[in-house]
């Protein structure tokens, strides 16, 4: 009798074992199925474009190399729109990325005025505005919706301190203006003002270029040897590349004595402050101004907090201290 017993219970053990396992084991399965065939959401690319004056202005060329680089870091493609230094074809590039839908520009305009009703009809569109190296004016601020540059009016005003400093007893001196009406150069004349007011510099004469082009800085700079002869002791050039026209102008009048400042930071600034051409440049990192611009921008679209006004620090770059600055890529 003890034996069927035993028999009987070990059977019925067997029989709840097998009951008791089954529904951990179903469930384990299902879920492992789910994990195989769930598919990871796809990242979102979005479309950005660079408008510009001219990709022959050196720093925009190297800007939207720039841009290229790191875009897809940041999850954009991106386009390039040249204006050829006419705020008209700037316009025309605004309508255009508003019609092929565009969920932002980056834009560095001829003229910071002429091309605020475009950026309004921009705005209105949902396009995100991000004004590159130059900023519209206080009044118009409402139609961008982040700025990414240097402090172009803290570069006059660092150049005027310079001037101040090495000609503490005062000098005769001209400026030669980048491209007229554009967001730099009217910064960078009113902190030169601002710092040699009081001084005894005498700022004789200042002239503005149609486009940042070196030939226009020489013959600018011609006119003013003629005018002005040897009385000529500095200049204040509002960038490296029309830098290097004025040295020309000089070399070719005999003039190896004049102090000159540019604003840029590029090669050719470096290059001539190394010769003792040009006593200092004033640097500005277009890497950063792009990388920023496209933080601000996918920040923007992703519903994330930004800094709408973004300032790119300056290097004051002179041959005593140039060393210490890494060797710039344009």
């Amino acid at each position: 009798m003890s034996k069927k017993i035993l028999v009987v219970l070990l059977v019925l053990m067997m029989v709840v074992g097998v009951f008791a396992c089954k529904p951990a084991t179903e469930p384990a399965a299902e879920a492992n199925t789910t994990e195989t065939t769930e598919a990871a959401p796809a990242a979102k690319t979005y479309k950005a474009a660079f408008i510009t004056q001219a990709l022959s202005n050196e720093s925009q060329a190297y800007s939207w190399k720039q841009l290229q680089q790191y875009c897809g870091e940041y999850g954009f493609t991106m386009d390039v729109f040249e204006g050829q230094n006419d705020v008209q074809n700037e316009a025309k590039a605004v309508s255009t990325c508003i019609a092929q839908g565009y969920d932002a520009i980056f834009i560095n305009p001829s003229d910071i005025n002429a091309i605020v009703p475009s950026l309004m009809e921009a705005k209105e569109a949902g396009v995100i505005v991000g004004m590159f190296s130059s900023d519209l004016p206080a009044e118009s601020q409402q139609y961008r919706d982040f700025f990414c540059g240097v402090d172009d009016t803290m570069a006059g005003e660092t150049a005027g301190k310079a001037f101040v400093d090495h000609f503490p007893d005062g000098a005769f001196i001209v400026e030669i203006g980048g491209q007229a009406g554009h967001d730099a150069q009217i910064k960078r004349a009113d902190g030169f003002r601002k710092a040699i007011e009081g001084s005894k510099i005498n700022l004789a004469d200042s002239q503005n270029c149609s486009g940042w082009v070196t030939a226009d800085a020489m013959a600018i700079m011609e006119d003013f040897i003629v005018k002005y002869g040897d009385q000529i002791q500095g200049v204040f050039c509002h960038w490296d590349n029309g830098a290097t026209g004025i040295i020309e102008a000089l070399k070719n009048a005999g003039m190896n004595d004049v102090y000159l400042i540019g604003v840029d930071g590029c090669r050719a600034g470096y290059d001539q402050v190394a010769s003792g051409a040009q006593a200092v440049t004033i640097g500005q990192s277009f890497t950063n101004m792009a990388i920023k611009s496209l933080e601000c921008a996918k920040a923007m679209l992703e519903g994330k907090p930004f800094e709408a006004v973004n300032f790119i620090p300056l290097d004051v770059v002179t041959k005593d201290n140039m060393a210490t600055f890494p060797y710039p890529e344009w």
